[in-house]
C-alpha cells in the first residue's frame, strides 16, 4: 500500500502538478503540466529511442524520448534510465504498452514513477487503462514537463506497480455512472502505527431510490483474483481498534439520487510468527445481490488473519 492520504476518495498528490499525461487508448489522468499542453515535451529536437525492456505484469516501456538530453537506456529492475535534464529542461517523455495475455478483458492500473539517477522519486502518476481485450494492445504516452523550482532533475521513468481487474467489475471512471445507478469507490487509505483503514463510498448516481441492508459484502481476491482463504471477516472492529466508528451499529439505509453512503475496511499490519498475508484485491457487493466492484486496497494483513468492515453510513452533506 503507498503512502496513505485521505480517507475518501479524489485525493490528488502533491507532485502531480509536475506531470502531463495523454494516453493513447488509455484514459487521461487529468493532470497538467507546467508548459501546457505538449509545449514543454515537444519543444526539443529530440527523437524516439526504442528501449527493449522486459514488461511488467503486461506493461512495457517502449521508447524514451529527450529534446534536450541524450537518453542512455540502461535496462536494470525495469526502469529506464537517461541523461540528467539541465535545470531548464523542456522535459523526457517515454511510451508505453500494456498487453493482456489472459483470456479476459481486463481494466490496468499502471503507476509510473519519475525519479533521479539515485532512485528518488520527484513525481508519479496512476494511469487507469480499461478494457483491454485478451489478446490485444493498448499504447500510451506518458510526458513530464518543466521541474518545479528546486526540484533534482528526474533521469529514469519506471513502471512502479500495475494492477488489473475485470474490466466489468472495475470502479467507474470519474464522472460515470454505471448501468445499474450505483458507483462504488475506494479510497487511498489511511495509516498510523500500524493500523490501516481504506474508505468505501457508495453514491446513488442513477434515478431510483436504493436501499441498503448493513455491511457491503466482501470476497478477499490474490494476485490472480482467485479467492484468499484463512482471513476472517468482523462486521465492526473484532477488536481491531476502538473508537474507530466501526462498531456503531448498521441501521437501514434508503439513498435517494444524489445521496452516498460510506462504509471502510480496518486492519493491522502486525508480523509475529506464521506467514504474512498480502491480499491485493477486494471484490465488493454493496448489498446482497449486487453488481460486484473489484477495488485494489492492498490489505498487508501480516499474521493478523483479521479484517474489520463497517456498517454501511449515510455521509453527511
Amino acid at each position: 500500500m503507498r503512502t496513505a492520504t485521505s480517507l475518501l476518495p479524489g485525493v490528488v498528490p502533491a507532485v502531480a502538478a509536475l506531470l502531463l499525461l495523454t494516453a493513447c487508448g488509455a484514459e487521461r489522468a487529468g493532470v497538467s503540466g507546467t508548459g501546457g499542453s505538449g509545449s514543454t515535451a515537444e519543444s526539443g529536437a529530440g527523437s524516439a529511442v526504442p528501449v527493449d525492456e522486459p514488461a511488467v505484469d503486461g506493461v512495457r516501456i517502449t521508447s524514451v524520448t529527450i529534446p534536450t538530453a541524450t537518453p542512455s537506456p540502461t535496462p536494470s529492475d525495469h526502469v529506464v534510465h537517461a541523461d540528467p535534464l539541465p535545470a531548464a529542461g523542456s522535459g523526457i517523455s517515454a511510451t508505453y504498452e500494456v498487453t493482456n495475455s489472459g483470456g479476459r478483458a481486463l481494466t490496468y492500473t499502471v503507476l509510473f514513477d519519475f525519479t533521479t539517477d539515485s532512485g528518488a522519486v520527484m513525481g508519479d502518476h496512476s494511469e487507469t487503462v480499461r478494457s483491454v481485450a485478451p489478446g490485444a494492445t493498448k499504447r500510451g504516452t506518458v510526458r513530464l514537463g518543466a521541474p518545479a523550482p528546486g526540484s533534482s532533475r528526474v533521469s529514469r521513468i519506471k513502471v512502479a506497480q500495475v494492477t488489473r481487474v475485470p474490466a466489468a467489475e472495475a470502479p467507474p471512471a470519474p464522472g460515470v455512472c454505471p448501468p445499474s445507478g450505483i458507483r462504488l469507490t475506494n479510497d487511498d487509505g489511511d495509516a498510523a502505527m500500524g493500523l490501516r483503514v481504506v474508505g468505501l463510498r457508495l453514491e446513488n448516481c442513477g434515478k431510483r431510490d436504493y436501499a441498503l441492508d448493513g455491511y457491503p459484502r466482501l470476497e478477499l481476491l490474490d494476485d490472480d483474483l482467485a479467492p484468499v482463504h484463512g482471513v476472517q471477516v468482523f462486521h465492526g472492529s473484532g477488536g481491531i481498534s476502538t473508537g474507530s466508528g466501526f462498531d456503531d451499529p448498521a441501521r437501514p439505509l434508503v439513498l435517494k439520487p444524489g445521496q452516498s453512503a460510506v462504509s471502510g475496511l480496518m486492519w493491522r499490519n502486525l508480523t509475529e510468527f506464521g506467514t504474512a498475508v498480502n491480499v491485493p484485491y477486494v471484490r465488493v457487493r454493496a448489498k446482497e445481490g449486487a453488481a460486484p466492484v473489484t477495488v485494489t486496497p492492498h490489505l498487508d494483513l501480516g499474521t493478523t488473519g483479521k479484517l474489520a468492515v463497517r456498517a454501511w453510513t449515510r455521509e453527511a452533506s
